[in-house]
């Protein structure tokens, strides 16, 4: 299986459009390499670049970038708001796909050696790469930023782990670069109303993990308080996997409050949203909106969509991108910008639609598609399509019923019901696709070479597998639709009685659903040899055409009682 890294440069350039756009799109020097975003920090002067591909080609993409990065900025006249010490201040490797933390590692090494040889750049590794304990923290590793290089370098315990150790013409331009390996960072910027700094900082010390500096009497003006070893004491914050610290940002004219969420499992963004709210409303502040830096896994959207909309006690048995959408909203990552989840969510960056071409198109398309002389779509993806639109009338009684008035107190109750229908509508609209792709890999295996006995062979095997797949899919298509139906029994029985015409309709489409994928079972078990497994798919799929068609004259009796 394909290895996929992501990689995440920060350059120390946000201003000059023409040299992030020469750095930037130089990744795709590299055939195979996906630059998914680039995102600019004016205040800040730094621009956060992500791309993906094979481990290889990463580094290889990477080196160029450094190099790239190397030429065109000049550290020594850098100037902006984010603590940097080099032209490419971090270049973390995280592993996307079939790849261990352990492995990348390995990885940011090779990265590493070769910069610091070839480009003559000194390299920190940190998190997962370091070397030693201390350089795990890349606070640690950038302690005293690019100003503090030149004592850094020539001091024995903070020796670069590749490159040259001393302050050179080449490294006073270039800075020096931390290389990682590491889970997703997720930069989160939260807004609030004011421009003081100091106060943007005290919510921050509040929040992140290493807290505040204790002080005699708990007064700003107090002695700092220091253990038996002399270290100052610390009073820690709210969250762990938190990093936070404010500044005040001229291009929006307000404080922000930077966060670097390490581990968004330990740490959700929504909850750490919510305790700034709070903290910055016990300070007289508000927040007002906030931004994500770069790209963000679809959990951390998905995640705090779900948590407002049961704040709200509203269904979360709803399509996902109503889900983000709140999430959006709530947390105000349109306020400065506007948000596009298609480009800023990592998962839907890495999509192929070519692999969902039905599921994409318009209503009127699809039919125009199925009408058409192509033999697929055929009665396979028609029956789950139908099956999707059975299950998604009984998931919209659900969703109604959980917003009726006066059945405030059963909203989970009915949220319940929405979610277990829209998981069964995703399911049935992946398999729209799927018969078609099954379909295919018949006509494919059909196609290929039978000139010697050794191709005949191949070709039936193939053949026979592509048979068995095209058996299967439609016979999921089946146990998925039958399944799905209590949704729509249950929405019949005592969901909203205003729409229960809507979950008798919905159950007429999901056994038409069943019978019309049973044709298609029926119709490639002829071309299969396995007798045995042919009995077996027959005899199951017969009872589950007998049980839906007896549940959707249960359905369809209790639908016309109630009107």
């Amino acid at each position: 299986m394909k290895q996929l890294i992501e990689c995440v440069p920060n350059i120390s350039e946000g201003r000059d459009d023409e040299k992030i756009k020469i750095i930037s799109q130089i990744v795709e020097e590299i055939d195979g390499i996906k630059l998914l975003n680039v995102d600019p920090g004016k205040a800040t002067n730094r621009t956060v670049i992500t791309f993906v591909g094979e481990p290889q080609q990463v580094i290889d993409a990477a080196f160029l970038l450094i190099q790239k990065a190397q030429e065109l900025i000049d550290m020594s006249k850098h100037s902006g708001e984010h603590p940097r010490m080099g032209a490419t201040d971090v270049c973390p490797l995280v592993p996307i796909a079939n790849i261990s933390m352990e492995e990348t590692a390995k990885w940011a090494h090779k990265l590493g050696k070769r910069v610091g040889k070839e480009l003559g750049i000194p390299v920190y590794h940190y998190e997962a790469a370091a070397k030693e304990e201390k350089r795990k923290n890349l606070a640690n590793c950038r302690s005293g930023e690019y100003e503090g290089l030149s004592k850094k370098l020539v001091n024995p315990e903070w020796k670069p782990d590749f490159g040259p150790s001393e302050f050179n013409n080449s490294v006073e331009k270039s800075g020096a670069t931390a290389i990682s390996s590491r889970d997703f960072l997720v930069a989160y910027n939260v807004n609030l109303n004011t421009t003081s700094t100091r106060r943007a900082n005290a919510v921050a010390f509040d929040i992140r993990e290493a807290g505040r500096i204790k002080r005699e009497g708990g007064k700003i003006t107090g002695k700092i308080m220091k253990d038996a070893d002399g270290n100052p004491l610390k009073t820690p914050g709210l969250f762990k996997s938190v990093k936070g610290i404010g500044w005040y940002i001229e291009e929006y004219g307000v404080a922000q409050i930077s966060y670097n969420l390490t581990n968004i499992n330990i740490s959700p963004l929504h909850e750490v949203f919510d305790k700034t709210c709070e903290r910055a409303q016990a300070r007289g502040m508000r927040v007002t909106g906030s931004e994500l830096v770069g790209l963000v896994p679809k959990k951390v959207l998905i995640d705090a969509g779900i948590h407002f909309l049961k704040k709200q006690e509203r269904s979360i048995g709803i399509h996902e991108s109503e889900i983000i959408k709140i999430a959006i909203k709530t947390l105000g990552l349109d306020e400065l910008a506007p948000f596009k989840p298609k480009e800023r969510i990592i998962e839907y960056m890495l999509e192929n639609d070519k692999q969902k071409p039905l599921v994409n198109m318009t209503l009127t398309d699809f039919a125009n598609e199925t009408s058409s002389e192509s033999p697929a779509p055929g009665g396979g993806s028609i029956s789950a399509y139908c099956g999707a639109m059975g299950v998604a009338l009984g998931t919209m009684v659900a969703n109604l019923s959980a917003h009726k008035r006066g059945w405030d107190d059963r909203w989970e109750e009915f949220s319940d019901w929405a979610e277990k229908g829209i998981e069964y509508q995703n399911t049935l609209l992946s398999l729209v696709d799927e018969d078609t792709n099954a379909f295919n890999k018949i006509m494919d295996a059909f196609r290929m070479p039978k000139d010697s006995e050794k191709e005949k062979n191949e070709r039936k095997l193939a053949i026979q597998e592509a048979t068995e797949y095209a058996i299967l899919t439609p016979y999921k298509v089946m146990e998925t639709a039958y399944k799905s139906m209590e949704v729509m029994k249950a929405m019949a029985e005592f969901g909203n009685p205003n729409s229960v015409t809507d979950a008798g309709v919905g159950a007429l489409c999901a056994r038409t659903a069943v019978i019309g994928a049973f044709l298609n079972v029926k119709i490639n078990c002829g071309d299969y040899e396995n007798k045995a497994f042919v009995e077996d798919i027959l005899s199951k799929g017969q009872k589950l055409v007998d049980l839906a068609t007896a549940l959707e004259n249960s359905i369809v009796k209790i639908t016309n009682s109630k009107i």
